[in-house]
């Protein structure tokens, strides 16, 4: 198992920029592939971006495609997203999740690590 604690939510104004980290602690970090996540009120949870360990290969939805990057840092243990050009149509609760899957991972069923969570919301 390992351990998952997000950061970096915030409220923004639309267009603006965020950085989100999570900090992982336990199992060894590198030979997880990492993934973000987020839900909005009253809808599910809804897949955002993923980072292999392998390659750090990545994958995002294509609602964040351009605006989203993911990144990590196995030495820090921690896996960022930065999010530019903020919508009100990102604000949400995000997570992030570790997986012991090799490859890009989409699917929610896949990922057996979660953090608690971060908010994020958008005003327009």
């Amino acid at each position: 198992q390992v351990q998952l604690v997000e950061s970096g939510g915030g409220s923004v104004q639309a267009g603006d920029s965020l950085r989100l980290s999570c900090t992982a602690s336990g199992r060894t970090f590198s030979r997880y592939t990492m993934g973000w996540f987020r839900q909005a009120p009253g809808k599910e949870r809804e897949f955002v971006a993923t980072i292999t360990w392998s390659d750090n290969s990545k994958i995002y939805a294509d609602s964040v495609k351009g605006r989203f990057t993911i990144s990590r840092d196995n030495a820090k243990s921690t896996v960022y997203l930065q999010m530019n050009s903020l919508k009100p149509e990102d604000t949400a609760v995000y997570f992030c999740a570790a997986t012991g899957y090799l490859g890009r991972v989409v699917q929610a069923g896949k990922y057996d690590n979660w953090g608690q969570g971060t908010q994020v919301t958008v005003s327009s």
